[in-house]
């Protein structure tokens, strides 16, 4: 476990490090009004991200569904075995 912990906290730490690495200072201020003003829509990929996360969530859920179900059946095995002796 412990190694585990000091693999997630190295990683966390070279995220911490990249992204320091990529930000870059700005020079000037430049005020929001000066910005010109856009409607951005959402995109195919915050859509696909969406949809990846569901299919897992459903994925997880299904595989969960059946490895219960094995475990009542390996119980009620168990059970019979018991009630046998």
């Amino acid at each position: 476990m412990k190694r585990v912990a000091d693999i997630v906290f190295a990683f966390v730490l070279f995220a911490g490090a990249v992204t320091l690495w990529a930000q870059t200072p700005q020079s000037q201020f430049v005020p929001a009004e000066s910005i010109p003003k856009q409607e951005v829509a959402p995109g195919p990929l915050l859509y696909g991200a969406y949809a990846f996360v569901w299919g897992a969530l459903v994925v997880y859920l299904f595989l969960l569904w059946r490895r219960i179900g094995r475990v009542e059946r390996e119980l009620a095995d168990v059970n019979r075995r018991l009630a046998g002796k």
